[in-house]
């Protein structure tokens, strides 16, 4: 018998994708504001993200998630009403609270335990913000007022704003009715957030209808009394309007009508003893209306309460036009699974391949190149990179996401080793393959708190050394060369060389009278075990070092670089491909074996005559580049497949280019082809060779490896006398 399927299942997990996005926004926002930016715009998406966590959790009974949300939204409030100004640490419990909220999200979503002493801990330092002196156990209870909440709302009530027919005649107005049901507060929500919501849309005029309310001995505290008309003069649209309710579908009766001629809403009933009036469901788009009949009081006892309704006129100013222009711009989005575009890119990644095979067969056909066919075939070719470039466009995703997670670790850190750190980013916006950025989150919170722990210096001595007491730790990205560039550098003191040298002779990584260069001594910090932290800690020194984020970057066909000032600190260079499916490549011979080149490392290809190699020693050459020279390699040798060439007459060379814009020289037999193709990663059964990367299919079937050049030219120097290697790169032009 099948398993039942959860009706609710498909949309708590679209909730909780929301949630994601709800919670960057919240990071976003937050670091306006520690940045000095504190407009209100930015105050109001901060509230409006904990607001809307907190009122989708209320409707899936996550009650612990709502608690702490609540709490939070309170001491947001408190800013955004003006009655509170944080200063830095009030910030930065804001930025704990929003990690805690991502946790509680997180928990919630694979029903995992939830840290309930980290709520309990940043409940009282939010008491303690806000100055709260609620007895324990009363954490989520606020003080009872009866009065109807639109009361309190802090808006300008000035006579000259009232509306008028100029307003009304340009700009569209809205005739809202919304009548909540006890469930609407059960689940956390409050009609104060929502009416604040609608009226920051424009200008709201808002009447609370006290007809419902009972004697106080027959009240009913879990009941709900109170319903509202609300006339709205905005520019946004019904669907916005709508969303401010979103949260509360199913929990209220809610009716928006577009309200065409200056004199509907005089004519608007205004009898206290009439129920909310039910509007005629439209035929046009302008009016949304969701019926849900509300639990109420019996309508045939008599009403306590027989006078006017509770009536305030209330008018603010418009918000300016761009931040409205904007949200009714917002760009449509549509989830999809990813296992279906997973699906899409292998599919168009078979289609590349039998492009290729397509193309071989007609090539060797001897079809002539102007013949209808081959016209065809180009327009294939064509139509594919296309498609390819589209697919790979929907799984590339900004990397912002996960420069945010390290915000939380540069925090985390600091906090933990009592340094006072700040992180700057750039290139928030470079977009890498989403199987890229997965991938990539765990290598890259090793180097970040690499940097807090051992690259930044304590605050003490910064001070000595003429620093900010506060260090800096800057996380970059950017495309160059076809490839992205993340970079994570800070201001520390830089790598203390000699004792890195010390440390890798006592642990016998390296003879006691090897003399290595500085770029050497440097990549010492990538061997198995190296760690120069002497006590072990939360961070460091149990001996997994750089080496894991090497093989991990290695793992995604990137490179990882290293440079260092003394004294003025140390980067670390991550270059990676864009997409871990589909690359251009050339095609090359060596020793009979067919191999593919990355086109992008290539800078230009030449034919060598005997004037052009200069031999420094014996199986060591360089080749002169116009007014330079750079370091030459066999990759037939280095791969294994012949002996050296001792002849270049004649002999063709790949110049590739590294990241760190220094270059060498390739031989190989002959250029086969330039094209298309697709990346098959190898099994973890194969034995890791260094220099390759992958695999791919050609055209006819042939399987061919994939290489990575400066993996293989890395390996070779690393096998010459040391510091050749260093000196010779210094010669390229």
């Amino acid at each position: 018998m099948a398993n039942p399927i959860d009706p609710m299942a498909e949309i708590k997990a679209s909730f909780f994708v929301e949630c994601e996005e709800l919670l960057e926004a919240l990071q976003d926002g937050l670091q306006t504001l520690y940045e000095g930016a504190e407009d209100s715009e930015t105050i109001n998406v901060v509230f409006r993200a904990v607001h809307s966590i907190k009122g989708g959790a209320g409707a899936f009974g996550l009650e612990a998630l709502v608690r702490f949300a609540h709490r939070f939204e309170t001491a947001l409030d408190e800013i955004r009403a003006g009655r509170m100004v944080p200063d830095q640490n009030g910030l930065k419990l804001f930025f704990q609270c929003a990690d805690h909220l991502s946790d509680l999200v997180r928990a919630s979503r694979e029903s995992t335990p939830l840290p309930s002493d980290d709520t309990a801990r940043l409940l009282s330092a939010l008491d303690e913000l806000l100055g709260d002196t609620a007895p324990e156990g009363q954490d989520d209870e606020e003080e009872i007022d009866f009065q109807p909440a639109m009361l309190s709302l802090d808006l300008d009530l000035g006579a000259d704003e009232v509306l008028n027919e100029t307003n009304i005649v340009q700009i569209p107005r809205y005739l809202i009715q919304f009548s909540p049901i006890a469930e609407l507060f059960a689940s956390g929500n409050e009609p104060f957030h929502m009416l604040r919501a609608l009226d920051e849309m424009g200008t709201a005029r808002v009447t609370c209808h006290l007809d419902r309310l009972p004697r106080l001995s027959e009240m009913s505290a879990e009941q709900a009394y109170l319903y509202w008309t609300i006339e709205l003069q905005t520019q946004v649209d019904v669907a916005e309007i709508a969303a401010a309710f979103e949260f509360v579908e199913g929990l209220c009766s809610l009716s928006i009508e577009k309200l065409d001629t200056p004199d509907e809403i005089a004519a608007l009933p205004n009898n206290t003893n009439t129920p909310i009036p039910t509007l005629p469901q439209p035929s046009g788009s302008d009016q949304i209306s969701k019926e849900i009949t509300p639990v109420l009081a019996d309508e045939d006892e008599p009403q306590t309460i027989k006078s006017a309704p509770a009536q305030v006129s209330l008018v603010s100013e418009n918000r300016p036009e761009p931040t409205k222009s904007a949200a009714a711009a917002a760009v449509s989005v549509v989830r999809v699974d990813l296992d279906r575009i997973e699906r899409l890119v292998n599919l168009v990644g078979e289609l590349v391949i039998n492009q290729a095979m397509l193309s071989q067969s007609l090539e060797q056909s001897g079809l002539s190149p102007h013949s209808d066919a081959m016209n065809g075939l180009e327009e294939f070719q064509r139509l594919t990179r296309d498609i390819q470039d589209s697919v790979m466009m929907i799984r590339a995703q900004p990397v912002k996401s996960l420069f945010q997670r390290m915000s939380r670790i540069i925090r985390e850190s600091s906090a933990l080793l009592g340094k006072d750190v700040r992180l700057h980013t750039e290139g928030e916006g470079t977009e890498v393959d989403k199987t890229v950025i997965e991938r990539l989150a765990d290598p890259l919170t090793h180097m970040i708190r690499n940097a807090v722990d051992h690259g930044l210096e304590s605050t003490a001595n910064r001070v000595a050394a003429g620093k900010p007491e506060q260090g800096l730790v800057k996380l970059t990205a950017a495309h160059r060369s076809g490839r992205v560039i993340i970079e994570v550098s800070d201001d520390g003191g830089g790598i203390n060389r000699p004792k890195v040298m010390q440390i890798a002779i006592e642990k016998g990584l390296i003879p006691a009278e090897t003399a290595l260069s500085d770029s050497e001594i440097d990549n010492l910090l990538f061997l198995p075990g190296f760690s120069t932290a002497s006590v072990v800690s939360d961070l460091s020194g149990r001996g997994v070092g750089m080496d894991v984020v090497r093989t991990a970057i290695q793992a995604l066909g990137g490179r990882i670089t290293i440079s260092s000032t003394p004294g003025a600190g140390t980067t670390f260079s991550i270059s990676l491909p864009l997409t871990l499916a589909v690359l251009d490549g050339m095609v090359v011979q060596v020793a009979n074996e067919t191999l593919v080149l990355p086109l992008n490392v290539v800078i230009e290809t030449l034919t060598l005559s005997s004037k052009d190699v200069e031999m420094v020693r014996p199986g060591t050459h360089v080749v002169r580049v116009r007014s330079g020279f750079v370091p030459l390699f066999d990759l037939g040798k280095e791969l294994g497949y012949r002996p050296a060439v001792t002849d270049f007459e004649g002999s063709v060379v790949l110049l590739i280019a590294h990241d760190d814009e220094s270059s060498a020289a390739l031989i190989i037999d002959s250029i086969q082809d330039q094209r298309q193709v697709v990346i098959k990663g190898l099994d973890d059964s194969f034995y890791r060779a260094p220099g390759i990367a992958a695999a791919t299919i050609l055209g006819d079937g042939q399987i061919a490896l994939i290489l990575d050049p400066s993996d293989i030219i890395t390996n070779a120097t690393a096998t010459r006398s040391p510091g050749l290697g260093t000196s010779l790169s210094g010669l390229s032009a």
